[in-house]
């Protein structure tokens, strides 16, 4: 299960979902410190969070952003039905999700808004969506945007492919973007 983070019905942070680690062989002759220890061994790039794959913290929330209960739980129930559709394979729009882009710089506004305009089942590569973005030389950091982008779904990074083949698709690697083009009808 992924997971959404909503603030004055604007989409802060979107977690895809990951394949769980598989479970550790139990060994019942183990302390609970040595089994903890095993747990925190098994494969950590599979599990929600941690280094690779920090979710927002309280440093990179603003303080108006870490109140409770602030009336966004409608948005986020119509957006986790509509993630629900996309991963059952239906053409779903998310072109309305408010994101929330505070402190983005202009070229990071406007690679994001590039990068909603691809269509569903459609590809561009890293320098075509620089040149829809308006900076047709900056096809590297239209790359650097795409491995940060938090917005997995929303903002549609896996629709941007490498002029020789797939490329990459951040911490989730080349095979889950396989998979999302998949669900969308585009095979590389």
């Amino acid at each position: 299960m992924g997971e959404l983070w909503f603030d004055d019905g604007r989409l802060v942070w979107h977690e895809l979902p990951r394949e769980k680690a598989p479970a550790a062989p139990r060994q019942t002759y183990l302390g609970t410190r040595a089994r903890a220890r095993a747990r925190a061994r098994v494969s950590p790039s599979l599990s929600k969070g941690g280094g690779n794959h920090p979710p927002p913290s309280r440093s990179t929330i603003s303080a108006k952003r870490r109140r409770v209960g602030n009336g966004s739980a409608p948005k986020a129930e119509k957006l986790i039905h509509r993630l629900e559709s996309y991963f059952a394979g239906e053409r779903v729009s998310f072109d309305d999700v408010e994101l929330d882009v505070d402190g983005w710089t202009p070229f990071q506004l406007e690679v994001a808004r590039a990068l909603r305009l691809v269509p569903y089942g459609e590809v561009v590569s890293y320098g075509d969506l620089a040149r829809i973005a308006g900076h047709p030389r900056a096809q590297r950091a239209a790359g650097t945007f795409c491995a940060r982008n938090r917005f997995g779904i929303v903002v549609p990074c896996h629709r941007v492919v490498g002029t020789n083949g797939l490329g990459s698709y951040g911490s989730l690697g080349a095979e889950y973007k396989r998979r999302l083009l998949a669900l969308e009808g585009v095979t590389l």
